[in-house]
């Protein structure tokens, strides 16, 4: 049996994070796994940006509300899904996904939780465990699962090296430079191909 384990954001749907930024002009709430590998320096860095500002979900949420998948994303997943055993393994939240799953048809999504004071303002935030991604495609190995993944971040690399193929896709230059070990695509058709290529069971 094999199985596709996919990134969420900037695989499937925007960055969560540069769409508040955006919103709100906080500059630095742009930075994301791919520019700070270390995903708690990151958290930190994002927590301490909205106590300064006074924001909190409602406001993120409501920002969630207005995006939509990527350009194509909905059609790859149903295409995937009729091939393969299909699961989202994100460093996002439940509180921030679950808008964009609808859009998405409901996938199987693994992320992690929040912890949100009554006044809406983040206190928290709960990782499911240390290194997800990469444990998640372990632990579906040892059901004996075949594993292809694709994701664009530092944070996913452990993921596609685990399982038994890996793919960048939609990656930026300096996490392609640096792993150079994994094929990078950068279109939904050349995915296509690439989970084709990588399969035992399926072919073009």
């Amino acid at each position: 049996m094999e199985l596709a384990c996919l990134d969420l954001e900037g695989v499937l749907i925007p960055e969560i994070w540069i769409a508040f930024a955006e919103k709100t002009g906080i500059e630095e709430l742009k930075a994301t796994t791919r520019d700070i590998p270390d995903y708690d320096v990151l958290m930190q860095q994002r927590l301490r940006l909205l106590d300064e500002h006074g924001y909190g979900l409602p406001e993120i949420q409501e920002v969630i509300g207005t995006l939509d998948p990527l350009p194509g994303a909905a059609e790859f997943l149903n295409w995937l899904r009729e091939r393969f055993q299909v699961v989202i393994l994100s460093d996002t939240f439940y509180e921030f996904a679950m808008p964009l799953m609808k859009k998405l048809g409901y996938p199987t999504l693994l992320c992690h939780k929040l912890e949100v004071a009554e006044n809406g303002q983040i206190t928290d935030y709960l990782l499911r465990q240390r290194d997800p991604k990469r444990q998640s495609v372990r632990a579906f190995q040892l059901l004996n699962y075949r594993v292809i993944a694709a994701g664009d971040s530092y944070n996913d690399t452990t993921m596609l090296g685990q399982a038994e193929a890996g793919i960048l896709f939609h990656a930026p230059q300096n996490v392609i430079d640096e792993f150079p070990q994994f094929p990078a695509v950068h279109n939904f058709d050349d995915l296509r191909k690439e989970f084709l290529k990588a399969s035992a069971v399926h072919s073009e």
